[in-house]
């Protein structure tokens, strides 16, 4: 041993670095020993044998015994050297290093750094903005426009078709004004001879241009009678419509001419203002066409003739170019009541940019042109234009044909999608508006991956769009069957996603986070994630967990008892000894409570207890009852429950609360935080963000966290399954509903409803309702399905119409409009499934004093449930509007002996209150009322927090919220 090898051996060193034996102490204690070490400018690096060099960023004077690994000494040449190792052997910028009994040289520039920073995980931590007490409020962050436009083909311009022909123009040039208007993004054409649309003078006009020349011949060749109604339906009815518009004039004429061409709007959209003054003009247009008709029909009818065969030829001598700029678009024109109009004028050739939207309906008119044999002659010619184009190669004029002369996109868009026109026949399938699956394979096959996610979510057509694709391109859909399992998973819907993934056998083992995620959610979510970790051989713990749940107490439906029995009699476990157990566990389980917590139908929960007896022991099975069905929280009919909140108040404010499906109970507390606590109120997990409101996603994986500043609120959002928090955006925003899909976030505010994607890194809109002259009135009703929403308009009169408005959901499809016959401002509550309640306060009969007050409710819906009068009624007067949240309300009034907040709740409409909720000694404060994971929870801001299940039978939690 040469004299410098003596020398190192030293209890006390000054160490420029350490080399951890990594192998031997593992990787998570290498990792702390070189955090506790850690200073700012220090450096790790991977040595070939799979250990860490650690240098400081000085030289550290320690105990070798104490050192965090070997040390690592100066040479006098420069070099780096551990103790034991030849110090002569290594050059300045080396190390030696002493590896079974030999000296292992390292150049240290050479080895592979490591970054420490990629072992801290910051899910858990949350991020503050600090603000100086009284600094001016937060300013709203913009939102970012991303609403879905419709796609704007133009099969016209991509044929090369131009403009109509001079013989065609002259053809149709008695077409009605209003189609002749819509001829005019042509350019180069002479303006036809006008007259001014109000006062005297046009009425005068007609007169004298239109109506005397055909009094002749009316007179001529008809009866006086005709004569007659033809004088009154020229003078009533210019006139009527003269003073319907207020001495202003009336409107343009009809729509248009025939059963083609034109735009008409959706047939399910309510006729506003002056839509309805223009339903009526065709009445008298039609009564001046049949006259007509009688008398000159021979004309009409002969310029007809000469339109269809002349027509007709070009399309049988090929002249394409002739034909297709010729030809007019086959509809079926009806007004809004159904009924046909007949009209003078040649069918109109569609003019204009031809958009594929879906607003393609005809005129709402009928012509000579418009009879059965006509329509079929034209259809027929242009099935046969169209094969024959595609014969020849002209993909593009073929399309334009079906689509928009036949009026038959579905049948264009598979002639795009044989001829590789993938972009085109998808943009053509969505315009038309066509089936939402077929939409979605097509972007997807085109490559537009986002886009297909994107319409799939909001189309809720994920689930037809992928079964569309495994016949076609089995790969395809595999890929999207995964986006739509991280579009679910990005959400916080883990058990989603693995359901989503099961289908397909070759993606299960992918969804084993997911699924463990979903069991840290506790309740009915994790009950039904146990079965398919099961199912892929998940270990004892797992198993010991499923047992643990069959076996335990409380609520069935609370604990995820039944849950979990239904599930597993789906799907057997992997381990048939286990399976056993299982099985054997859930049949007595579904015997203790009666059934499956009332979730299924008979024979769907004999079957599934059928099932579980054939694979449970069947000793035990032999000697097991039949479950007698009974219902969580079945109670004599007409019996009201009663339930009473802790009898004093807490310690802190309560803002917004929920049970969640786990049990344990979320609540807001404004400045002081979120807190999860249990059913008896001990904390469970706690989050310094600020909150006076929660907004729950449907599946219960996430919520956001909203504070209010002023006119802005600040949003977080909080992954219930990791806990974790992380800001996402600061919002102006008038009302944010209080429960989402998980993605799609609804706020109000002046503008109308909008809706942002919280998955968005800014806030971005993807959806707009309302708007131009509308405005929300009152709070929105939201559930998983549908949303509903009093809405107020301006009538061009200046009068104000208010109605309410339900659509469905996620697609925003406006389903119905009603107009309340009685509407109390202030003393109202919309619910989710597309009502109104409201409350009408009234003196009991008798002396003052002598009766209590009573308080009648109503209800108002798509159709009359309950009158005033007529619905149930509640003692005590309630000054204020009732409250609700999806389908769920109550109606707070003061308590029996005039202290405490006691509220009546029931659900639905036309129903009288089937629970009652006593809070003593509350303050004036308003209550709340939330709907969410099969239980309601009420709460005041007294710091009291009182859950049931959703027919009030059953108490699931009761706390005052207090500081630890």
């Amino acid at each position: 041993m040469s004299a410098t090898q003596g020398a190192t051996f030293r209890a006390t060193v000054t160490a420029t670095g350490f080399v951890l034996d990594v192998p031997v102490i593992g990787p998570a204690e290498a990792a702390e020993r070189v955090l506790a070490s850690w200073q700012e400018g220090a450096e790790l690096r991977l040595l070939p044998d799979g250990r860490w060099l650690f240098t400081p960023a000085e030289p550290v004077e320690i105990r070798a015994d104490r050192a965090p690994g070997l040390p690592v000494v100066r040479t006098a040449g420069g070099a780096s050297a551990t103790l034991g190792a030849d110090v002569g052997a290594a050059a300045a910028g080396h190390l030696a290093l002493a590896a079974g009994g030999m000296t292992v040289v390292h150049r240290i520039a050479e080895l592979t750094e490591l970054d420490p920073a990629g072992w801290l995980d910051l899910s858990g931590l949350t991020l503050h903005r600090p603000r100086p007490v009284g600094a001016a409020e937060p300013e709203a962050e913009p939102v970012v426009e991303a609403l879905p436009q419709q796609p704007r083909t133009d099969l016209r311009a991509a044929a090369g078709i131009g403009p109509r022909s001079e013989r065609a123009r002259r053809l149709t040039e008695d077409a009605p004004a209003a189609a002749r208007r819509r001829a005019a993004p042509f350019a180069g054409r002479r303006r036809p001879l006008s007259f001014p649309r109000t006062g005297p003078f046009a009425v005068a006009a007609v007169v004298l241009l239109v109506v005397l020349p055909l009094l002749v011949v009316v007179g001529s060749q008809g009866s006086a009678l005709h004569v007659g109604v033809l004088l009154l339906a020229f003078a009533v009815g210019p006139a009527a419509a003269h003073f319907r518009k207020g001495g202003k004039g009336a409107a343009a004429g009809p729509e248009g001419s025939a059963a083609v061409a034109g735009t008409g709007g959706s047939p399910s959209e309510p006729e506003r203002g002056p839509a309805r003054d223009r339903a009526r003009r065709p009445l008298f247009n039609a009564l001046l066409a049949r006259l007509t008709m009688r008398t000159a029909g021979a004309l009409v009818q002969g310029r007809h003739a000469r339109y269809l065969r002349e027509l007709t030829a070009a399309f049988e001598q090929r002249r394409w170019e002739d034909a297709l700029r010729d030809a007019i678009r086959l509809t079926g024109g009806r007004t809004s009541e159904g009924k046909p109009w007949l009209a003078l004028g040649l069918p109109r050739r569609f003019e204009g940019a031809l958009r594929p939207t879906p607003q393609v309906g005809g005129s709402g008119a009928v012509s000579p042109l418009s009879g059965l044999t006509v329509h079929q002659h034209l259809a027929a010619l242009y099935q046969r234009a169209a094969e024959g184009l595609e014969r020849e190669g002209r993909i593009d004029e073929a399309a334009f044909v079906l689509a928009d002369l036949r009026d038959a996109p579905a049948e264009a868009v598979a002639l795009l999608v044989r001829h590789g026109r993938a972009v085109q026949a998808a943009e053509l399938a969505e315009g038309r508006d066509l089936a939402a699956d077929l939409v979605v394979r097509l972007w997807w096959q085109a490559g537009e991956r986002e886009r297909a996610v994107r319409t799939a979510y909001r189309r809720a057509a994920f689930a037809p769009a992928v079964e569309r694709l495994v016949a076609d391109d089995p790969a395809s859909a595999r890929e999207l069957r995964a986006a739509w399992a991280a579009h679910r998973r990005e959400s916080g819907d883990r058990l989603g996603a693995a359901e989503v993934l099961w289908a397909d056998a070759s993606l299960r083992p992918s969804a084993v986070a997911d699924l463990r995620d979903a069991v840290a959610l506790g309740g009915p979510t994790r009950s039904r994630a146990l079965p398919y970790l099961l199912a892929l051989g998940a270990g004892e713990s797992t198993r010991a967990l499923a047992l643990a749940v069959l076996d335990s107490d409380g609520d069935p439906g609370a604990t995820g008892r039944s849950a979990l029995a239904a599930a597993l009699a789906e799907l057997p476990a992997a381990d048939p000894a286990a399976d056993r157990e299982l099985a054997t566990a859930a049949a007595r389980a579904v015997v203790r409570d009666g059934g499956f917590g009332g979730t299924l139908g008979a024979r769907d929960a004999g079957a599934r207890h059928e099932r579980l007896l054939k694979r449970a022991d069947p000793l035990v099975a032999a000697d097991l009852a039949r479950p007698h069905r009974t219902g969580p929280g079945a109670h004599t009919a007409g019996h009201t429950a009663a339930h009473t909140s802790a009898d004093r108040p807490g310690t802190l404010p309560v803002l917004d609360a929920a049970l969640l499906g786990s049990g344990a109970v979320l609540v807001a507390c404004g400045q002081a935080g979120v807190r999860l606590l249990t059913a008896d109120g001990r904390t469970k997990a706690r989050w310094d963000v600020p909150a006076d409101q929660l907004v729950l996603a449907d599946h219960g994986g996430a919520a956001l966290l909203v504070a209010g500043y002023g006119r802005v609120r600040e949003v977080s959002r909080l992954d219930l399954a990791t806990r974790s928090v992380r800001p996402w955006t600061t919002l102006s925003a008038q009302q944010i509903v209080p429960s989402f899909d998980g993605r799609h976030l609804i706020t109000a505010d002046h503008d109308g409803i909008t809706v942002l994607d919280t998955l968005a890194p800014r806030p971005t809109v993807v959806w707009r309702e309302l708007g131009g002259g509308e405005r929300l009135v009152g709070q929105l009703a939201r559930t998983p399905s549908g949303c509903t929403g009093v809405v107020a308009s301006e009538l061009p009169d200046g009068t104000q119409v208010v109605e309410l408005w339900r659509w469905d959901l996620p697609g925003w499809e406006l389903r119905s409009r009603t107009r309340p016959e009685a509407f109390h401002p202030g003393r109202f509550a919309v619910l989710g499934s597309g009502s109104l309640l409201a409350v009408d306060p009234r003196p009991a009969d008798g002396p003052e004093g002598e009766l209590p007050d009573r308080t009648d409710l109503h209800w108002i819906g798509e159709r009359p449930i309950a009158r005033t009068g007529d619905g149930p009624s509640v003692e005590g007067l309630a000054p204020k509007a009732p409250i609700a949240d999806g389908d769920h309300w109550a109606l707070a009034v003061p308590g029996p002996d005039g202290t405490g907040v006691l509220l009546h709740t029931g659900a639905g409409g036309a129903c009288a209150p089937t629970a009652t909720v006593f809070h003593p000694q509350a303050d004036a404060h308003p209550p709340g009322i939330r709907r969410h994971a099969d239980a309601v929870t009420h709460w005041h801001r007294s710091s009291r927090v009182l859950a049931t299940t959703p027919d009030g039978a059953t108490l699931l939690a009761n706390l005052r919220v207090t500081v630890d």
